[in-house]
């Protein structure tokens, strides 16, 4: 006979699986959907052909060259958005913390400004390797600075120092964009969150440094469950403290810096996903990481599509419609007497 101790990591274990695999096969219909439905639609079994067999068809070029791309974006940068969040939360301790609110979109959007301004920025490319600088010099720059004095980086200082620098570069990005307008145009959509006229070309691009991240997030997973536990008590452990929190920057400059430089600065992703993965992981991050991509992959793709067809013909900017989500599941969030715990 099995002690009941034995069974009830397996039986916690077989609904972790389980809920995985109900998200992805809820990935899998959204992707559908989303290759279904538009302005135009398309017939099911023309859909199916057309993805298997392009036949140089208007039906083929929409599906594969405008929808395909956009949806398999919509999913990466979701998951780059959903572990990124869940990485920043466990290495503050700190349930409100998302790349966000400790600066690091705007750190990424500022650099963008300023290679606009400055330097007459206007490819992707460029938008890129901007983005990933600003995030960068903010996320180390918020560390730096919260660790000065003799308490260390605590999760409060860390907030305060990124909500702060969050708002001074937000501030000076304002102030440079109404110097000259005319030379923002291209950014006002980017700057809203958009995955509108991304193509292949574009995931070419940031796939790599996704990838990157989301493999250094999986190798953090062990190692932050024990710095969840106290720094004292993670070396006693024999974890690397300083080594894992090294880890987790490279992780979240890869995730953020990529997701802003190809579609802008999205909201309220990564800090409302590792929320609700919680429910269903615990506080484990090896779950709550694979959880949390696979769960903010879905909830991006699930906007992008609501953004496509709600304003028909026009369209609605998938960080919009993801402000409208997140904003009343944080409040039902905030709410619950047992919020989920880090």
């Amino acid at each position: 006979m099995t002690a009941p101790g034995q069974t009830r990591p397996t039986t916690l274990a077989a609904r972790r699986v389980l809920f995985l695999g109900i998200a992805l096969v809820l990935v899998a219909a959204t992707l559908l959907l989303s290759l279904w439905v538009g302005v135009r639609t398309i017939e099911l079994d023309v859909l199916w052909r057309v993805l298997w067999h392009p036949d140089g068809s208007e039906e083929a070029y929409i599906v594969t060259e405008l929808r395909a791309p956009r949806a398999v974006l919509a999913m990466l940068l979701g998951a780059a958005l959903g572990v990124a969040g869940a990485l920043i939360q466990a290495l503050t301790r700190n349930p409100l913390a998302d790349t966000g609110i400790l600066g690091v979109g705007a750190g990424s959007s500022f650099a963008v400004v300023v290679g606009i301004a400055f330097f007459g920025v206007t490819s992707l490319s460029q938008y890129l390797w901007l983005s990933f600088a600003g995030a960068i010099v903010v996320t180390v720059l918020v560390y730096a600075l919260g660790s000065i004095g003799s308490l260390g980086a605590t999760p409060v200082r860390l907030t305060l120092v990124g909500v702060a620098l969050g708002a001074l570069l937000g501030g000076f990005s304002s102030a440079i964009t109404m110097l000259n307008p005319n030379a923002f145009d291209d950014l006002l959509r980017w700057s809203a969150g958009s995955l509108a006229g991304r193509g292949w070309g574009t995931l070419e691009q940031i796939w790599i440094p996704i990838a990157l991240g989301l493999a250094l997030a999986l190798i953090a997973g062990r190692p932050l469950n024990a710095i969840a536990l106290g720094d004292d008590v993670a070396k006693s452990l024999g974890a690397g403290v300083v080594r894992t929190r090294v880890l987790v920057i490279v992780a979240v400059t890869l995730l953020a810096g990529a997701a802003a430089a190809a579609a802008g600065p999205i909201g309220f992703v990564g800090l409302m996903v590792p929320h609700v993965v919680r429910w269903f992981t615990g506080p484990d991050q090896r779950w709550i990481i694979p959880f949390s991509a696979v769960g903010a992959a879905l909830l991006l793709l699930a906007s992008d599509v609501v953004g496509r067809v709600v304003l028909a013909p026009k369209e609605l900017e998938v960080g919009i419609v993801t402000a409208f989500i997140g904003a009343p599941v944080l409040i039902a969030l905030a709410r619950r007497r047992n919020v989920s715990a880090l």
